[in-house]
């Protein structure tokens, strides 16, 4: 498989990550387009602290050495300690991006419910601030549209945040086509996060969507590729040609499909994350993709 980055080789260039391009977030700042989900440096469940924090700290500078300046993680991460982690490993982000969410309630490991009310918003937006030690967000996003609670008022009060100057960009995450345009019609939306990959593309009219209107697509569980990744599968197959992983394969799918996909593909492990920074350097060809492409109709 593939191998090992070392420290001066990181140092000596902009690491494999610079490979995958760049993308302007809004009016904001260019990342590259393969970025850090910090979701899986937290405890089991995504609850409490990680049994080893600090190989949870050498993972995020890591994945800065090997070029990656876009970070992505909320609140509810721990909750507050993957926020917590971040700023320990990453601050003052000399050149990165800080993505953070809002708008999910844990009420226990593995437990989420959606919570949009205006001051509770607004309550997570200054504690986010605070944790990261920041006097402004980069971009910051709906984490869930609350449906007790009227989408307007929580659109509205990320327009409020963002005229204060306390967020720079404005994100959603799960959403319609038909949602992200009622969103727009209150405040500019920079990003959308929705679950998609190479087995599950029922976002692929939102991707479409946010692909004609420059909005950057932010696909969480990016790397599942299902029993296309078993034996005999196109994924399996394409891995073994280039010599290297099935989450590599199904990365670089993500990149090559749209030039406002943002794959965060999130671990805990070092070896993994070099393996997954790699996926950047790995060029697919035409006959590659559309084998890709219609993987669905071999499953």
């Amino acid at each position: 498989m593939t191998s090992v980055i070392s420290q001066n080789e990181a140092a000596e260039g902009a690491g494999p990550a610079a490979a995958a391009g760049t993308f302007r977030i809004g009016e904001g700042p260019v990342v590259r387009r393969l970025g850090f989900g910090a979701m899986r440096i937290t405890g089991p469940g995504v609850w409490g602290p990680p049994a080893d924090p600090k190989a949870a700290i050498d993972v995020l500078r890591r994945a800065v050495d090997l070029g990656v300046n876009l970070v992505d993680t909320a609140d509810s991460y721990g909750p507050e300690t993957s926020e917590e982690l971040i700023r320990e490993a990453l601050h003052p982000y000399d050149g990165l991006t800080i993505a953070t969410k809002a708008g999910q309630l844990r009420p226990g490991p593995g437990q989420w419910t959606p919570c949009g009310r205006p001051e509770y918003l607004r309550q997570q937006c200054e504690l986010s601030l605070r944790r990261l030690d920041v006097e402004r967000i980069d971009l910051f996003q709906l984490h869930r549209v609350d449906p007790t609670v009227p989408a307007a008022d929580q659109f509205g009060v990320l327009a409020e945040l963002k005229a204060e100057g306390k967020i720079a960009e404005v994100g959603l995450s799960e959403v319609s086509v038909e949602t992200i345009e009622q969103a727009r019609g209150i405040v500019e939306v920079a990003t959308v996060q929705n679950r998609y990959n190479l087995v599950d593309r029922a976002s692929d009219d939102v991707l479409r969507h946010c692909t004609e209107n420059g909005i950057g697509f932010m696909p969480w569980h990016p790397v599942a590729a299902g029993a296309l990744a078993e034996p005999g599968g196109a994924v399996a197959e394409i891995a073994w040609a280039h010599g290297v992983t099935a989450p590599q394969v199904a990365l670089a799918w993500l990149l090559q499909r749209s030039s406002v996909m943002l794959p965060i593909p999130g671990t805990a492990d070092l070896a993994h994350l070099e393996d997954n920074c790699r996926a950047a350097e790995l060029e697919l060809d035409l006959a590659e993709i559309d084998r890709l492409d219609a993987g669905l109709t071999e499953l």
